[in-house]
């Protein structure tokens, strides 16, 4: 196994959804129903529901679960009956804080570290905003010290959440005390279009609600599994910018999602891969699901079992894209098998994409806590 040089690591993670469970099927049920009078509209989404690899995901509006007569979020709502961009940001302030301030709790608990101890905290998010903003409310109700550094990182897309991992790897590789807490949450289902079109039908069919968080510093203490974090990568790919585009309408956010996104992918990103990687054997694999096509790809030109793109496929069928939140929730469904499996030190990548086409990428090792004691006792502090 190749051992990381690197002691910095996720030290805790943790993860949040919203109550209401959105059934894809019965969805698909209702979608139909709204869209009775557009047949072939009704056929395309009930294809692209059934076939997009989500089996159920969650929301923070309860609205979303009505039949279609009752849904404002349907096709089959006039659209001064939907909900405006302004009503749609007032359920996200609602919602958002409680949600995240849930998977930092959990991030900081199994990561052992204390409030106090934190001395960064980046906020995540592309699906709403509001001032005072979620950074303000975390660091009042999670009792973080007044003086911290707060850093958010706003509509920045899917990509966003890789992109504060490796940030918070650049914060503690230049100051060995620090702690970062990372806190993302999307609401995207609050961005659903009553609209039969085929580019909103397809947004509508694979995203969902979440919250996910991590603590990044110093792994001086190995009580617990750790990811070690190496080198990141960054890059924007040549001339794809219209390929995925999230704009702010009168009636939330509109996207786009062009069809071409995965072979772009996949054209692209093997070159980038090997800039950050080399030769070095890439066991683990924790790509954010941005979509079944975007896993697919991957799987074939990295030549990738089934087993070490499972983690993905997993989430993206339990949770939908719960869009810069949702890399947390493949690498935290990746730690429970690691552990269950008692793995030994494994070394992988993790990857996300967004809008740009934005591709971010982080080296990742898992190292189980036997092992990462010993390596403490060996050498602890020659790691930079």
């Amino acid at each position: 196994m190749t051992q990381m040089n690197s002691n910095i690591a996720i030290l805790g993670i943790g993860t949040a959804v919203p109550p209401h469970l959105v059934d894809q099927a019965d969805t698909a049920r209702r979608l139909v129903d709204a869209l009775r009078d557009r047949p072939d509209s009704a056929r395309w989404g009930r294809r692209i529901f059934k076939q997009c690899g989500v089996e159920s995901r969650y929301t923070c509006e309860p609205n979303l679960l009505a039949e279609a007569a009752e849904c404002r979020y349907l096709p089959s709502a006039s659209p001064e009956h939907a909900p405006s961009t302004s009503e749609r940001m007032g359920i996200y302030k609602r919602e958002s804080v409680p949600l995240g301030l849930l998977a930092a709790r959990q991030a900081l608990a199994d990561g052992d570290v204390e409030p106090a101890a934190i001395t960064h905290l980046i906020t995540v998010s592309c699906t709403g905003q509001f001032l005072p903003g979620m950074d303000a409310a975390i660091v009042q109700q999670l009792g973080l010290a007044p003086t911290i550094t707060r850093i958010p990182l706003n509509f920045l897309g899917c990509a966003a959440g890789l992109k504060a991992i490796g940030l918070s790897r650049q914060i503690v590789s230049s100051d060995n005390a620090a702690h970062v807490l990372v806190v993302c949450v999307e609401l995207c289902t609050l961005h659903i279009q009553p609209s039969g079109d085929r580019e909103s039908l397809f947004a509508a069919s694979f995203f969902g609600d979440g919250a996910s968080a991590c603590v990044i510093g110093s792994a001086k203490t190995h009580d617990k599994p750790v990811f070690q974090l190496g080198q990141e990568r960054s890059v924007l790919l040549p001339d794809c910018a219209g390929e995925m585009v999230w704009e702010v309408g009168n009636h939330g956010f509109d996207l786009y999602l062009s069809p071409h996104i995965p072979k772009l992918i996949g054209d692209f990103i093997p070159a980038e891969v090997e800039q950050l990687c080399g030769e070095e054997p890439l066991e683990l694999w924790a790509i954010h699901p941005g979509g079944k096509g975007i896993i697919d790809i991957l799987q074939s030109k990295f030549g990738l079992t089934d087993e070490q793109t499972a983690h993905s496929l997993g989430v993206l069928r339990e949770y939908g894209n719960v869009s810069s939140a949702t890399i947390l929730f493949v690498l935290h469904a990746m730690r429970m098998h690691l552990l269950e499996i008692g793995s030994d030190t494994v070394s992988g990548i993790a990857l996300a994409f967004g809008p740009g086409l934005t591709a971010e990428m982080i080296k990742i090792a898992y190292v189980p806590a036997a092992i990462a004691k010993e390596q403490d006792q060996q050498a602890d502090g020659a790691y930079v």
